[in-house]
């Protein structure tokens, strides 16, 4: 059996992996448009420091997600950098590598995300504590306004009403609008309630706050909900080591993985796929295959189908968000720990700071040397930034030139008072990406026409983020190349279980206990 993958991101890799695993006589070939591995997920370096692109916890309640995780980098066994540096104590696994002797390891980090609106900082998620940080007349505005979304619910036919459902009015101006607003380029109350369903599902103050008072009376319950979890996994490098060190598995078993290969058609005959039409160096080449799994965007791929008026339509209009990254090298933050967090240099401990406020260009701000101290080339002696900025492809902030970009970038980081000065950053790196997020407005709305059609052809499978035009997270995006592989070895011909997952109605990092 020959198997065709369009893409190397975590789907099109699981999808290799996975099946050169269970059937290795398979002969496997991945078609990659860029110079890459990992798509969203991978780790660009630049100097001798790493950016991680979008920010990638290691975090699954899905066993089969976490054993190939583990089968790849194992868990630490001795202390990080960081961790010995300040004497900060993690679950680490007996007998695992050392990350100060080793490369291929997962190492155990502390979650620590924050919301910055109206220049103070929140926690995020959204917690009961939220309400103390908030000053007393915001928090009976925020308490009052949440106590009548309990009671009066809002037709859930945006994503507006969706949030204002679960957090009331006041909450959903301060912490959501803004951001999800930054975001996708237009109104939550103009975009489907489904991204809000697979993004917040179990999640509100009401289930934070019985959890706080469960644990602070010790009282028992048939379900916890363990959504807001404390701590998470991470390589060494950053997603792009892991997906770089499956890329070599794959090499290893048997596969071929082809960079700079675009494809741009794909042959059909007798409701099969027969072949994808792809360039590279400006040359064109037919891959012809048995199976076919799709990790480009949905989009793209029925636009070079020849698909009937109606399907090509729908797939026309599906939107995309696209974002631009840039890496920031400053001598310090000028915010304070007020935290009992160690960390080097006394920086704050967030991963990640959410920049709601409607005033600021920028998306999202990430520490590097939180997330690891081997991103960054002397974590001791500064900081690496990755600040986040969302647009379209063409407009001025996709347009605008590395060094524009990055005096916007800095301006805005001493309005929000991250640092003192633009005198304060040293160096600084531009990274643009293309179709990161699969939006859910326009003729997002009729997208069962375009996936009713593709599952005419039994031997394509969509995978992936981009291949279901389906805000998923790496963990789904692979649950989707293991249900696929799981149907192509089994003989099973329809797909409902590919294209359900992350539909099922609990959040994507919870976990019930018992």
């Amino acid at each position: 059996m020959k198997t065709t993958i369009i893409g190397a991101g975590p789907a099109g890799l699981t999808a290799a992996y996975e099946l050169l695993k269970r059937a290795p006589e398979t002969e496997v070939v991945i078609l990659e448009e860029t110079d890459a591995i990992g798509g969203i997920s991978r780790t660009v370096r630049y100097k001798n420091n790493r950016m991680d692109i979008g920010g990638h916890r290691f975090f699954s309640k899905i066993d089969r997600v976490n054993r190939m995780w583990e089968e790849l980098m194992p868990l630490q066994g001795s202390p990080s950098f960081d961790d010995k540096k300040l004497g900060r104590c993690h679950e680490m696994a007996e007998g695992g590598p050392d990350p100060e002797k080793t490369d291929r390891v997962m190492l155990k980090r502390t979650r620590v995300s924050r919301i910055y609106f109206d220049r103070k900082f929140f926690d995020y998620p959204v917690s009961a504590k939220v309400f103390t940080q908030m000053g007393p007349g915001m928090m009976i505005k925020a308490g009052l306004s949440y106590l009548l979304s309990c009671f009066r619910k809002l037709p859930e036919d945006n994503l507006e009403n969706f949030y204002i459902n679960r957090f009331g009015r006041v909450l959903y101006s301060m912490f959501f609008e803004g951001y999800t607003a930054k975001l996708w380029g237009r109104h939550p109350s103009r975009i489907s309630a489904d991204w809000g369903a697979q993004r917040v599902k179990g999640l509100s103050v009401l289930a934070v706050a019985k959890d706080m008072l469960q644990k602070i009376f010790g009282a028992k319950s048939d379900k916890v909900e363990t959504s807001l979890i404390g701590e998470f996994e991470y390589p060494k490098y950053g997603p792009g080591q892991l997906w770089e060190t499956c890329a070599e598995e794959i090499r290893r078993m048997g596969g071929k993985i082809l960079f700079g290969c675009s494809v741009k058609r794909i042959l059909t005959d007798d409701g099969k796929v027969s072949a994808v039409v792809y360039e590279h160096d400006g040359h064109t080449y037919t891959e012809e295959g048995d199976v076919f799994f799709s990790s480009m965007p949905l989009k793209d791929l029925v636009l070079g189908m020849n698909a009937p008026e109606r399907v090509e339509k729908v797939a026309e209009g599906l939107p995309y968000r696209d974002f631009v990254t840039i890496g920031m090298k400053v001598d310090r933050l000028a915010l304070k720990n007020r935290t009992d967090m160690r960390t080097l240099g006394n920086i704050v401990p967030d991963c990640w700071i959410y920049v709601q406020d409607p005033g600021m260009k920028m998306g999202r701000i990430q520490i590097f040397n939180n997330w690891s101290p081997y991103l960054v080339g002397d974590p001791e002696k500064y900081v690496w930034l990755g600040l986040e900025f969302f647009c379209e492809e063409g407009d001025k902030f996709w347009t605008m030139d590395e060094r524009d970009f990055a005096l916007l970038a800095a301006d805005e980081l001493v309005k929000m008072g991250v640092i003192s000065s633009k005198k304060d950053v040293r160096d600084y790196h531009l990274e643009r990406v293309k179709k990161a997020y699969p939006a859910y407005f326009d003729t997002y709305s009729d997208i069962d026409t375009v996936t009713d059609y593709i599952d005419t052809f039994d031997n394509l499978y969509c995978i992936g983020r981009n291949g279901q035009h389906r805000y998923n997270n790496m963990d789904h995006s692979m649950m989707t190349a293991f249900e696929s592989v799981d149907n192509i070895l089994s003989g099973k011909k329809t797909k409902e279980n590919v294209w359900n997952v992350n539909t099922e109605q609990e959040y994507h990092e919870s976990k019930k206990e018992a």
